[in-house]
């Protein structure tokens, strides 16, 4: 499609079609589907554009924070990614990442490095999760919903999360105004959970991404004074739970090395359905 019109991003009239393909893989796919659900394709409200070489069921990648591969033509993955990365280098560099389906992400991303450069840092091997229906073991009863006024309790938590796991300051440039204000946004969509010991933040998670099937958890922390006494697993039952009710399955990715959080999962009743890569770009 992208070849015959002359590269042109997707639009209103391709909806229908990425929204098929994205159903198709509605726990991989959960990070980009809930933009397009909540905001179509219109790039500058979607906050990117959707590209696809041929048609969206076969060949479809979101560019934008991120940079991600949703699906190729299993005959002809190499032609589609060479589009792909072609097209990501025709033009500044939108995102920090490139994610998504680990063989992709990477294969991608050998195509991308001789322009973009070193990566900051590459995690080759996330399990992807997910689990439908309820917990396996009891929602810890103090996890609750996070309200803006706990904002300011919230917050250094959050960055501590942040920093640990990402391995950047999300206070840098401009004080951590922004993060506060992407916090402020997803309390205010209730989908920040927290259990406090009096104005301290004990264990921490965020519902990031949720679609009309799907709520993805990230964010995923535990103080560090608290740790084994299982408030994490406990913790994100309680958020796994949240999801449940709302009908949607939960899902998360975590680094394949993280042997403590994968049994906290395994323990809360998650199984892998994929395996995701993220590549951090400076």
């Amino acid at each position: 499609m992208l070849r015959l019109l002359g590269g042109r991003p997707l639009g209103a009239r391709d909806t229908d079609a990425v929204m098929r393909a994205l159903d198709a893989d509605p726990v991989g796919s959960c990070m980009v589907a809930a933009r397009v659900e909540a905001y179509g394709l219109a790039p500058r409200l979607l906050g990117g554009e959707m590209w696809s070489s041929s048609t969206p069921d076969r060949s479809l990648c979101f560019s934008g924070a991120n940079l991600m591969v949703l699906n190729a033509d299993a005959d002809d993955d190499v032609d589609d990614l060479d589009f792909f990365a072609d097209r990501a280098l025709s033009m500044p560099r939108m995102c920090t990442s490139v994610v998504g389906d680990a063989p992709k992400t990477l294969a991608l991303w050998e195509r991308l490095t001789p322009m973009w450069g070193p990566p900051r840092e590459v995690r080759a091997d996330q399990p992807l999760l997910a689990l439908k229906g309820p917990p396996a073991i009891e929602p810890d009863p103090l996890v609750r919903l996070v309200t803006l006024n706990d904002l300011d309790v919230y917050f250094p938590a959050a960055v501590e999360m942040f920093r640990g796991e990402v391995g950047a300051d999300p206070c840098a440039g401009d004080g951590g105004q922004s993060y506060r204000r992407r916090l402020a946004s997803l309390i205010s969509a209730r989908r920040v959970f927290a259990r406090f010991d009096d104005d301290r933040v004990i264990y921490k998670a965020e519902i990031g991404s949720m679609s009309r099937k799907v709520g993805q958890i990230q964010g995923v922390w535990v103080d560090p004074e608290w740790r084994g006494r299982g408030l994490g697993a406990a913790g994100t039952a309680a958020v796994t739970a949240a999801i449940a009710r709302q009908g949607r399955i939960a899902s998360l990715y975590v680094n394949s090395f993280n042997s403590a959080a994968r049994a906290t999962y395994r323990a809360v009743g998650f199984t892998q359905v994929g395996s995701f890569a993220t590549v951090l770009v400076d």
